[in-house]
């Protein structure tokens, strides 16, 4: 009788533990939603003396203000909203020459964009497919992007493959934000050349397809090979580019109107120690242009302590020429294309500088947190002497929804 009641006695409580340990799992706090908002600024100043809107020769003096925020989202643990938005001031001395007036209405412009993009991670497997799309608005540029992506980790966590497809259909008509429009009108060519219609199409199509492979090689190594493939097709010219010719006075730039682009990148990441990861890429690219290119870059990322990170970075990019392009009064009226854009030249270009990383010390339990502020500097130099200073601050924050 004693053993029964001790049987029963240890059934009920066991019921009564398995019971409680239910209910307080029911009563657990654990993490609905989380946000993280990041809120960058960019200043960008450059000089140089190979304008393209004057044909190759005068003032690239540019100076860029790029406030922008990025929110990601996510929501029951497989589904993530990301928003990016912001907008680019530019004041121009070379854009300035598209005008005969001095100081006109083209020395300054306004670019805005946003995208907003939708992943989820399907249940049971580890695959995250994603789709996104926006806009990016200037005087003389309006785009519609159609984005879309998918990411693959294999169980092992050892391997993850990447696929992604970009969709950007350009008009390149000027007019959607001035007052005395706000709507696509025409195509601006220099002050002096409008007395044609230099192009009969305004718009451009481009698609690129992205690939991704990554492999952990061991505990401190791993690498990934990234190649893409981009087609382009449409009014590939600058309408207000000019170009100036031995035999004839000047003439608005013109390329074809489809354009191939393969670059490919190699990617190694190499923990050297609990402090230190060296990060190295290398890159070629290959274009139906005639440019080819050749690229590397190495990051040290150092921890010099639990908040601060602090990484110096230096990268070098060699291109050869288009074969549409020659310098001020090169060219002759009997070629079929032609462009003295230096961005089509031949140069190098260094580019090196230092991120500085700092994540305060706090409790993250609260439901808002600061989690990091990065502050970046670097110095671009190009071998035709364009230079540039680019400073950048972001800061994030992170918010817990419990």
């Amino acid at each position: 009788m004693n053993k029964r009641y001790l049987v029963v006695g240890l059934l009920s409580l066991m019921l009564f533990k398995a019971k409680a340990q239910k209910e307080d799992s029911l009563y657990q706090k654990r993490t609905v939603s989380q946000t993280d908002i990041e809120l960058v600024y960019s200043h960008y100043i450059q000089d140089g003396n190979n304008s393209a809107v004057t044909g190759g020769r005068g003032t690239e003096k540019l100076t860029v203000y790029s406030p922008s925020a990025r929110i990601t989202h996510t929501f029951k643990d497989y589904n993530t909203f990301r928003f990016v938005g912001g907008a680019d001031a530019v004041t121009s001395a070379s854009t300035d020459k598209i005008d005969a007036v001095k100081s006109s209405a083209s020395r300054k412009d306004l670019r805005s964009y946003a995208t907003l993009g939708f992943e989820r991670k399907l249940k049971r497997k580890d695959l995250t497919v994603g789709i996104g799309s926006g806009f990016s608005l200037e005087s003389d540029y309006f785009s519609i992007p159609v984005l879309l992506s998918s990411e693959y980790t294999t169980p092992s966590r050892q391997r993850t493959f990447n696929l992604g497809f970009q969709a950007y259909f350009d008009d390149l008509r000027w007019g959607r934000i001035n007052e005395d429009y706000y709507r696509p009108v025409k195509l601006i060519y220099p002050a002096e050349l409008r007395d044609t219609a230099w192009f009969n199409n305004y718009r451009r199509t481009s698609y690129n397809l992205k690939l991704g492979f990554t492999q952990v090689i061991n505990r401190r190594l791993v690498a990934g090979i990234f190649p893409e493939i981009a087609y382009q097709k449409g009014l590939l010219s600058t309408p207000f580019h000019r170009v100036y010719f031995q035999d004839v006075k000047q003439r608005v730039e013109k390329l074809p109107e489809k354009r191939y682009k393969v670059p490919v990148s190699l990617r190694v990441n190499y923990f050297a120690g609990k402090r230190t990861v060296l990060k190295l890429n290398y890159g070629h690219y290959w274009d139906s242009f005639g440019i080819r290119a050749n690229s590397a870059e190495l990051e040290a990322a150092v921890k010099t302590s639990p908040q601060y990170t602090f990484s110096p970075f230096f990268r070098i990019y060699n291109q050869s020429a288009a074969r549409y392009f020659l310098p001020y009064k090169k060219h002759i009226s009997s070629e079929t294309f032609y462009t003295s854009d230096y961005d089509l030249s031949a140069f190098t270009s260094y580019k090196g500088g230092m991120n500085m990383r700092f994540v305060p010390h706090m409790n993250r339990v609260r439901k808002l947190s600061f989690d990091e502020i990065n502050l970046r500097y670097s110095y671009f130099y190009r071998s035709n002497g364009l230079n540039a200073h680019i400073l950048t601050l972001s800061i994030r924050f992170n918010y817990k929804k419990v």
